[in-house]
């Protein structure tokens, strides 16, 4: 649709010299997401991949897990009064025996992060509707080294075109644990991006992404790795810090978390048993 950036007019001010130029801007506008026919929640967000964020949004609200529950995903014509598509409202039809869940509690827990509801009231929702259970177990077969991890942010920045152009966008980015780039993402909200990504592997037939690591270019929020988990991500690294509450969700469901990820340096919050860490450090 040609709409994930615009140009504005601005005055540009440079060692006390003024000019005007025009400046490219990343596009911000909402998206209503209607659930077989019933509006459900509104976005901010960059257009482009609506079908696919619709469609993650809708893993991380525990309503589809499997790309056959998904019937198809339409822009709602005459979205205004005057007839005219906007392309900003979208309908998900789910398949037919597709049972729906009661949303009204679940996105009142934890779709918003500052909704102000306790930690446990949060953790529990994801806990009751999250449909695979990472592997826990010391032993499991995903292992990635931190030498690995290190090298993400580059490689997910370098992947970030639209950036380029703005400096203005949030990205969320699948790799495999070698460090291969699988798919990446860009939007105004950082969850958003994180929803294209898992909406495009539901479309995609690949839930749960249960050998896959998921890095953000932002901070690492209970929203974010709320939909790690929903989508069987076993780890979330992120350039910057985790908050209290996604600690809490990682250890609880067996996350593997890394934040401050920049350069050689990490801080891993919880999961490290599937990080290759050198058995002779220390701790202090």
């Amino acid at each position: 649709m040609g709409r994930v950036t615009e140009r504005r007019r601005v005055i540009r001010i440079r060692d006390g010299a003024v000019s005007t130029r025009p400046d490219t801007l990343v596009a911000e506008e909402p998206l209503e997401i209607r659930l077989n026919g019933k509006p459900l929640a509104i976005t901010m967000r960059t257009p482009g991949d609506d079908f696919a964020l619709a469609a993650g949004f809708l893993v991380s609200e525990g309503v589809l897990g499997a790309a056959e529950e998904l019937q198809n995903i339409l822009y709602c014509a005459g979205a205004t009064e005057d007839g005219v598509n906007t392309y900003n409202v979208v309908d998900v039809k789910t398949a037919p025996g597709v049972v729906i869940p009661d949303l009204t509690l679940e996105r009142n827990v934890y779709t918003t992060s500052s909704c102000g509801l306790c930690g446990k009231a949060s953790l529990d929702a994801v806990r009751t509707t999250a449909r695979w259970q990472l592997d826990t177990a010391p032993d499991t077969p995903v292992r990635i080294e931190p030498a690995t991890l290190s090298a993400l942010p580059d490689r997910l920045r370098s992947a970030q075109r639209v950036f380029e152009r703005t400096g203005g966008l949030h990205a969320a980015a699948l790799f495999t644990t070698e460090g291969e780039l699988l798919d990446v993402r860009e939007d105004v909200g950082r969850h958003n991006a994180v929803d294209k990504i898992v909406g495009r592997a539901l479309q995609q037939g690949r839930l749960p992404l249960s050998s896959a690591v998921l890095m953000v270019s932002g901070r690492a929020s209970f929203e974010l790795a709320q939909k790690a988990v929903m989508a069987g991500i076993p780890v979330l690294a992120a350039v910057s810090a985790p908050s209290s509450l996604a600690v809490d969700l990682a250890q609880e469901t067996g996350l593997t978390l890394v934040g401050f990820l920049r350069g050689t340096s990490m801080n891993v919050y919880a999961g490290e048993h599937r990080l290759t860490l050198d058995a002779t450090a220390t701790t202090g």
